[in-house]
């Protein structure tokens, strides 16, 4: 047996509010849309990891959600254009990444990095 997917389940009333966030400025398509349930997502092929922490790094809370980019900057940048809070960061660390966090519309703090070097 493998596990061929995780996926993060989001519990919300306002389910549209994720366009924005994951679809407009992530990049993620619309996969399916049931009304009562919307995944969004792409087929870049991923690793599947699950991780467990008691800290952020660098004294900072756990994170709900990481989400690797290949810009920081650049969505930085458009989560603060959007309006979006930054709650740390950007911030070059010294386990080789360059983030920072973010709250989403559902109020989930998402670690959006990139790995250097």
């Amino acid at each position: 047996m493998r596990v061929k997917r995780i996926v993060t389940n989001i519990n919300t009333e306002n389910i549209s509010e994720a366009k924005k966030f994951y679809g407009e400025i992530l990049g993620l398509e619309s996969l399916m849309d049931h009304g009562w349930i919307a995944t969004y997502g792409n087929d870049v092929k991923m690793q599947v990891q699950i991780s467990f922490a008691n800290e952020g790094g660098s004294g900072t809370p756990t994170p709900d959600i990481s989400i690797e980019v290949d810009d920081v900057d650049i969505v930085l940048l458009q989560m603060k254009e959007a309006g979006f809070k930054i709650e740390y960061g950007p911030a070059t660390e010294p386990w080789g990444v360059y983030r920072f966090y973010v709250r989403d519309p559902f109020n989930k703090l998402v670690n959006i990095l990139s790995h250097i070097g």
